[in-house]
């Protein structure tokens, strides 16, 4: 029964058709309804719970920061709070010097990230550079700029069915390239490096095209996360990103918003493709869902031109730097050390890697299991030897999403992966916290939802 049919609601849902369950309690890894239904949380939400649910180091430092000083406006002061997570974070960054800004999520973030490159490409005398490129079957944002970027907007149904219905509103300065999307894109002839150089070969095209005076930023998620269900990049696509936004004096903003936080075994995933970029973007397990927060961190070689000319990052809102989310964030890092979380990452992917690919290696439906530690993903196929998407009147992943809750599952499905329009996927991102035999569970009612959907799937 839905939210709606057992009480009234003046909340303006996602969905206005299906009604919620209400969830009113949470403890490690499961969520529970007021009809006291148990759900596992395979996906954080949408990969935020880094810590599962209820941790009590946590509540305690954001409980402490509340009774010491919830808020004070960064337009008058620095906070204790904000510059303790900004050093933890700095020194966990490769490359150097960093400056770190708060906001309170994911889209603010890359918002902010967009505006720095900008005002940085303008204050070293490069005010032609007004073009971002980013890349299709990406997600960057909920907000204008935000989904300017993205390349995957939402779709409108109905009588008045729209494919792109915000387009009118967009940047028209943004230049989409094709993903590094080796399961869909990669030639039967390429090596994974020669599938790399020509992949990475489209930024330069891109580049070309447009006039390097005009290009400000390349933007990209290291891993892919919503729209592709945790595609990790080539081997060596990132290393020749980096070389020729280098060649063209291009910034290079990585979106670490879901992969980052040690989602991948590593703080950064940048860390593994053995490059470092200009502006990194984090937000989700950041603070592992305790209080809404994000960060933009910019290498401090770059803001020394802003130091010296306006002397202002042309950019702020009301929480940023707020003092109670970023005690939150203090307290998550702090945890992720004490507890050697990182570690536990890699190991415990390993684990659901290979509960993966037991339950799903054969299945004629799953055409391929990825992703890095535990950020992992299923794409679905109609057929596995053609790889041809289910077509979207099936609704395999809406479908998926409401079986999984009926089974007590939190997962995080999404369609239009293989073109925005075609193409459904699973993507999993469960607390880091997470045992061996709740990673047999999350499988086993997987693989029910799996089942589900499919038998009462009209064309196979």
């Amino acid at each position: 029964m839905s939210v709606s049919a057992r009480r009234p609601t003046h909340m303006l849902h996602r969905t206005l058709r299906d009604g919620l369950p209400r969830a009113v309690r949470a403890a490690g890894v499961h969520i529970f309804d007021d009809r006291g239904r148990s759900y596992l949380d395979a996906s954080g939400g949408a990969a935020v719970s880094c810590l599962g649910h209820g941790h009590p180091r946590v509540i305690a430092a954001v409980r402490r920061q509340l009774e010491t000083m919830a808020f004070a406006h960064t337009a008058f002061f620095t906070n204790e709070p904000a510059e303790e997570l900004a050093d933890a974070l700095a020194d966990r960054a490769p490359g150097g010097d960093w400056r770190v800004f708060f906001l309170s999520g994911g889209s603010e973030a890359n918002e902010a990230a967009l505006k720095l490159a900008r005002q940085i490409q303008i204050e070293r005398g490069e005010p032609t550079r007004d073009h971002i490129i980013s890349r299709r079957q990406s997600y960057h944002g909920a907000t204008i700029g935000g989904m300017s970027i993205s390349g995957r907007t939402p779709i409108i149904g109905g009588p008045h069915a729209s494919p792109n219905p915000f387009a009118p509103l967009f940047s028209p300065i943004v230049r989409k390239i094709v993903p590094c999307y080796p399961y869909r894109w990669q030639r039967p002839e390429e090596t994974e490096e020669d599938y790399a150089a020509r992949t990475a070969g489209a930024l330069e095209e891109a580049i070309l095209d447009i006039g390097p005076e005009r290009v400000c930023a390349f933007i990209a998620e290291t891993v892919v996360g919503a729209t592709l269900g945790a595609v990790a990049p080539a081997n060596g696509y990132f290393r020749r990103i980096r070389e020729i936004c280098d060649r063209y004096g291009v910034l290079l903003i990585l979106d670490e918003v879901m992969c980052g936080t040690g989602r991948t075994g590593t703080f950064f995933a940048f860390e593994q493709e053995g490059i470092v970029p200009d502006i990194i973007t984090l937000a989700k397990g950041l603070s592992g869902g305790y209080q809404p927060l994000s960060a933009m961190m910019v290498r401090a070689d770059l803001v020394e031109g802003i130091e010296k000319g306006s002397g202002a990052f042309a950019h702020g809102h009301t929480w940023v730097g707020h003092a109670t989310a970023c005690a939150a964030g203090a307290a998550v890092l702090r945890v992720i050390d004490e507890d050697d979380l990182l570690k536990r990452v890699r190991a415990m992917g390993q684990t659901l890697r290979g509960l993966l690919r037991e339950r799903f290696a054969d299945h004629p439906h799953i055409g391929d299991i990825r992703g890095r530690g535990l950020f992992m993903g299923l794409e679905f196929v109609a057929e596995k030897e053609t790889k041809r998407p289910f077509a979207p009147a099936e609704r395999i992943a809406a479908r998926l999403k409401r079986h999984a809750m009926r089974r007590g599952l939190i997962c995080y499905p999404m369609s239009g992966t293989a073109d925005r329009f075609r193409g459904d996927h699973v993507l999993l991102a469960p607390p880091f916290i997470i045992t061996a035999g709740e990673l047999e569970q999350l499988v086993d009612r997987l693989a029910a939802a799996v089942a589900d959907t499919l038998a009462d799937t009209t064309k196979v």
